[in-house]
């Protein structure tokens, strides 16, 4: 499977459907001499492209709408725009981000286009009560929007364990909560205002249970635990819940009857690929389904150098997601 993007490197596709084509809103990994660690330092993005595809045969073009969104244009923010998402309400156009504040704090910024391909203008600070990384927003068929976020370690989603207003400094860098019986940390998720630009509620963590007990997962179960990466679709009815379990590298889900949970794990929908992260978005298209990822394997391993690959999945008769066509 080739890179849909190779004459930059692209990485945390989120992938929409607007004006009958794709769009696809990833970061974008440049070269840098910082050492890899578990801070995700390494990963040093300054901008946003923004690309479109009328199809998705490989064959087809896939058009880059150049940069749309840099680190000079946020007045709040120093530095990582990480892994962006964007959505479309009442005409209006959304491009969704985290990067570090002036203190070092991630937090999630919104800008606003016409256009799905931008450019869009951010508003001068970031969301109020946003904070980690990697929000991913969802518009239900009522026409209420919800943002997921979070992501452990380097995203700083375990300095919160005291509430959605304190950082805890004291647990930066790569840790988590361990040990038996401890649950595991769960991503955010917060009600959308009517203009897309704030939370209109508290941000609440979402639940994510275990299906052989009904419990929450456990701490300790790195191959389901959330790690980053958050998204959702809903297909008849049911939420899809998607994630990252980071350090274990798979791209997990899990389905639930409420677009804030609980959610009950389902099973895996990608095994690890070449380099260290996965970040992925699935998207109806032409009536089929389809898993956006990336990998490193046109950098040739290089970890904070990845390309953006789809691949179609599909659903049994129970709603499960596979990832070989069901007979």
């Amino acid at each position: 499977m080739a890179p849909l993007i190779t004459h930059l490197y692209t990485a945390d596709p989120s992938a929409h459907v607007f004006e009958g084509r794709v769009f696809i809103y990833p970061s974008h990994d440049r070269e840098t001499d910082i050492a890899f660690n578990d801070n995700g330092d390494q990963y040093d993005m300054a901008d946003y492209h923004v690309f479109s595809t009328e199809s998705l045969d490989p064959a087809a073009p896939v058009v880059d709408h150049g940069v749309v969104l840099k680190t000079e244009d946020v007045p709040w923010a120093s530095k990582q725009l990480w892994a962006p998402d964007a959505a479309c309400k009442d005409g209006k156009y959304f491009l969704y981000f985290p990067a570090r504040d002036k203190q070092g704090i991630f937090r999630i910024g919104a800008a606003v286009g016409d256009k799905p391909e931008g450019p869009f203008v951010p508003d001068p600070e970031p969301i109020r009560g946003s904070y980690s990384i990697d929000p991913a927003t969802f518009v239900d068929e009522d026409n209420q929007a919800y943002m997921y976020f979070g992501g452990l370690w380097g995203g700083q989603l375990q300095c919160y364990q005291k509430g959605n207003d304190v950082f805890d400094a004291e647990w930066q860098g790569p840790k988590e909560p361990s040990g038996p019986g401890v649950w595991a940390l769960g991503p955010r998720v917060a009600r959308m205002s009517d203009d897309m630009r704030q939370f209109a509620g508290e941000v609440q963590e979402v639940v994510i249970l275990a299906p052989e007990t009904g419990e929450r997962i456990l701490a300790d179960h790195h191959d389901r635990r959330f790690f980053e990466a958050a998204w959702m679709h809903k297909r008849n009815g049911v939420y899809y819940f998607s994630y990252s379990t980071g350090d274990t590298h798979y791209l997990c889900y899990a389905t639930g009857t409420s677009p804030m949970g609980p959610f009950t794990y389902g099973g895996r929908i990608l095994e690890p690929v070449l380099g260290w992260t996965t970040h992925h978005s699935i998207v109806e298209f032409q009536s089929r389904w389809w898993l956006f990822h990336h990998d490193c394997e046109l950098s040739k391993g290089v970890d904070h150098l990845r390309s953006v690959k789809v691949k179609e999945i599909w659903y049994d008769n129970d709603g499960r997601i596979v990832t070989e066509k069901p007979e």
